[in-house]
């Protein structure tokens, strides 16, 4: 009787057993255009393999399972020997043995190797953003190990490996090693020259032993960490090992695990360190300018996660549309929602292909690129992660009270979708950091020499640029104006961009609502005279 009552019909299929890669238009061609000829071919079928596995049911039920069985705190054994160790669930280990060996902490020194890594980073947070962290605080430690290279020749090899090894033992004996970061304490927050950790000198030159505490450390139970103390010539960054040498564990307490919104397969931890043994890297005093390539590469991460975070809320978004019917049809095909959903496909594509033209300048590594990338990248960390959580509230909406039911994965979504906004610098410091930025005349003139490949293009475009430059020659005051500063800086250098590699359609409506002016505050407000259906199409996971 019951099976006769309850007949399912009208809802659509799981998003799953798809190609995460080949179905985004727009990452595809980012690739395609950034990466050199002779390493496409490799490069494409790598990244459809990867598109596959993170399309895949087993790897989607990793990410859910990881994320529904968070880390657990052992501070103690049985016999009451502090360990300070953390739990993980086993889909926790599969993943990020996954990505590693996907080779998203092996970019450096590969040709094409931060385009083909940015892609890959983009359809990993669609899987489980949790083990984004480690694999973006390993990636983003190279450069910052670099300032001193007998340093670097050590562990870059480790750090690059594509061989995941959970085992807490010293890392000269691992094939591989993950890293994390340590910066932020209570008293400080973003401003770390009020840090208060201190580190004294011990005899063996370049050594330290740390006294303090770390407010936020992620990932706690990585091989090593960068930490920035005080030592006797000023804030220096320092590289704190897990376990010594010896195999005896370096004094690492922690002291709980944050119980956080999102993010909850990925531990954070607040650590507090007693004569914890340390290496200096770089000099003495030196510790923000050390740290800060670190710092760059992990804000372009947020970047790239939050528009991997958009895609696959618009990916679901037009997919359920594209199967639930209403009102005698599909919601695809209706005008209001095709409105919505255009809308939301315009953010996702300017965010993927902003952010793979940013990891294009880190292959380039140019004096332009360099110059551009200082400025880019703080401008894109403040928009892009600012967007992602409207994005994913209104395609949670799209699909009416199954989006807010856990099951739907959206929700997830939503949770996960304002971290990188807040992470690695919220976004006053963005726009702060912007404003310095500017002071330099070359990272000004790498910038306007972007946009300004689009000139004539669009006049709306011309017309923003042409509003930005008024808003330059007047820096009086700027501070209290620096977000909108930075907001414009991002919308024109994305209008630019798609004005000059999107699809017509893609291009001509982001102008319209983004530069233009000719649309709400709302998704969903796109003006009616433009071709909605072809962005929409575009968009669609599984045409």
């Amino acid at each position: 009787m019951a099976g006769s009552t309850h007949t399912v019909t009208n809802q659509a299929p799981p998003l799953v057993q798809y190609d995460v890669f080949g179905s985004d238009r727009a990452l595809l061609e980012a690739v395609e255009r950034h990466l050199a000829p002779e390493a496409r071919e490799d490069g494409l079928a790598e990244l459809s393999a990867l598109g596959r596995t993170c399309g895949s049911a087993q790897v989607r039920e990793w990410g859910v399972q990881a994320d529904e069985n968070p880390p657990r705190l052992r501070t103690h054994d049985r016999y009451g020997h502090r360990i300070d160790e953390v739990d993980f669930h086993p889909a926790w280990h599969r993943l990020l043995g996954k990505g590693v060996s996907a080779g998203l902490t092996a970019a450096w020194g590969r040709p094409g190797g931060h385009v083909l890594r940015a892609a890959a980073f983009l359809m990993w947070t669609q899987v489980d953003a949790g083990t984004c962290c480690p694999l973006s605080m390993t990636h983003a430690a190279v450069p910052a190990l670099r300032a001193d290279p007998e340093l670097a020749a050590e562990w870059e090899p480790r750090l690059t490996s594509v061989i995941y090894d959970r085992a807490l033992r010293p890392a000269g004996q691992k094939p591989g090693a993950l890293f994390g970061m340590g910066m932020t304490e209570k008293q400080g927050g973003s401003d770390v020259r009020a840090n208060t950790t201190a580190a004294r000198p011990l005899a063996e030159d370049g050594t330290y032993a740390l006294t303090g505490h770390k407010w936020f450390c992620s990932a706690p139970m990585s091989d090593a960490f960068l930490v920035l103390a005080q030592a006797p010539g000023g804030l220096t960054c320092f590289l704190v090992p897990r376990v010594l040498e010896d195999g005896s564990r370096n004094v690492f307490a922690l002291q709980r695990l944050k119980d956080k919104l999102g993010n909850r397969s990925n531990a954070s931890a607040e650590v507090e360190f007693d004569g914890t043994w340390a290496r200096r890297v770089g000099e003495e005093g030196s510790g923000v300018r050390t740290i800060i390539g670190m710092v760059a590469a992990t804000r372009l991460d947020c970047v790239l996660g939050s528009a991997g975070l958009m895609r696959q809320a618009v990916a679901q978004a037009v997919h359920h549309c594209a199967h639930r019917e209403a009102f005698g049809g599909k919601l695809l095909d209706k005008p209001l929602m095709r409105n919505v959903l255009a809308d939301l496909a315009l953010e996702s594509e300017a965010a993927t292909t902003l952010g793979l033209r940013l990891a294009a300048a880190y292959d380039d590594g140019g004096e332009q690129e360099r110059a551009l990338l200082r400025i880019a990248v703080p401008a894109a960390k403040y928009w892009v992660t600012k967007r992602c959580a409207p994005v994913a509230v209104e395609a949670a909406e799209c699909l009416g009270g199954n989006g807010y039911v856990e099951e739907s994965g959206m929700p997830r979504l939503v949770r996960e979708s304002p971290l990188n906004s807040i992470w690695e610098g919220a976004g006053n410091v963005q726009a702060l950091d912007v404003l310095r930025a500017l002071r330099d005349p070359a990272t000004l003139d790498a910038y306007l020499r972007e946009v300004g490949r689009a000139r004539g293009a669009d006049h709306r475009l011309d017309a923003a640029i042409k509003g930005l430059l008024t808003e330059l020659a007047d820096l009086e005051g700027v501070e209290g104006r620096a977000r909108r500063l930075t907001e414009r800086l991002a919308l024109v250098l994305q209008g630019s961009l798609l004005v000059r590699y999107a699809p017509p359609e893609v291009a001509d409506a982001f102008c319209a609502g983004r530069l233009g002016g000719d649309a709400g505050t709302a998704f969903g407000t796109l003006p009616p005279t433009l071709d909605l259906t072809t962005i929409t199409t575009r968009a669609h996971p599984t045409p």
